[in-house]
């Protein structure tokens, strides 16, 4: 099945629905075994089928990204271990994909990944996840392959941006009972992704959601408004609208 699997670069029903398996696998609770055999598995489908990661939607490399993230905060040392490998394997096989020029679509996805398990995992960016991020760069420091290109310093750039995130939802986390600074230090962070869209729309989504929490129903109309002109002007410069 692997031309029907691979039409469209993988943007396909047959795909779509092996992909959900292996999703289903990480999204519901397995024994350490099982876990390892799945992260496994997935690095097979991510060798033999790069271009269902790598072009077109994101939607796939976004939700593999994201599930991922969750066990690199395992309270068990070997699951964050095997789960920053595979999501260092997704990057630098991304980084091959483009012939070692660079890996943006993981590099983004994992930003976002994190912007949005901020809001729903408790614990994200504690020491757990912090052993993680250095995991992942131990990886990209000792991988000799890659030793004499940009893979290295654009992963350590990652991590770091990452740290940053982190660092400012502690903040935020300080301010949690002062809704006026929580959206002020959010509406910062939104501002500090404007070249970067898809990052700036996952912050101001965030800061709606607060709104309405708050019942501040037209200030969370008001990041609506944004988001939906952020997303016009995206594909504007696209040519996608006129």
């Amino acid at each position: 099945l692997k031309n029907q699997l691979l039409t469209d670069h993988g943007h396909n029903p047959l795909m779509k629905k092996v992909f959900d398996v292996y999703l289903c696998f990480l999204q519901k609770n397995q024994s350490e075994t099982a876990l390892k055999n799945v992260f496994s598995a997935l690095r097979a489908l991510i060798y033999k089928f790069p271009s269902t990661f790598y072009e077109g939607r994101a939607d796939m490399c976004s939700a593999l990204c994201y599930e991922i993230l969750k066990y690199c905060n395992s309270k068990l040392s070997s699951i964050r271990n095997e789960a920053s490998q595979l999501l260092y394997f997704l990057m630098r096989n991304n980084f091959d994909y483009t012939g070692k020029k660079s890996f943006v679509r993981t590099h983004l996805q994992v930003i976002i990944s994190v912007s949005q398990l901020i809001a729903d995992v408790v614990g994200i960016g504690g020491t757990r996840f912090q052993q993680s991020l250095s995991i992942i760069n131990n990886c990209a420091n000792n991988d000799r392959n890659i030793k004499h290109t940009t893979f290295p310093s654009d992963v350590k750039d990652l991590t770091k941006r990452i740290r940053t995130v982190l660092m400012a939802t502690a903040q935020m986390k300080e301010h949690e009972n002062d809704p006026e600074m929580l959206v002020d230090l959010q509406y910062s962070l939104a501002k500090s992704y404007a070249s970067t869209p898809e990052l700036r729309k996952t912050w101001l989504d965030s800061m709606a959601r607060i709104h309405v929490k708050n019942g501040d129903l037209s200030e969370a109309a008001m990041c609506y408004v944004h988001v939906a002109a952020l997303v016009a002007e995206y594909l504007t410069r696209k040519g996608m609208i006129s």
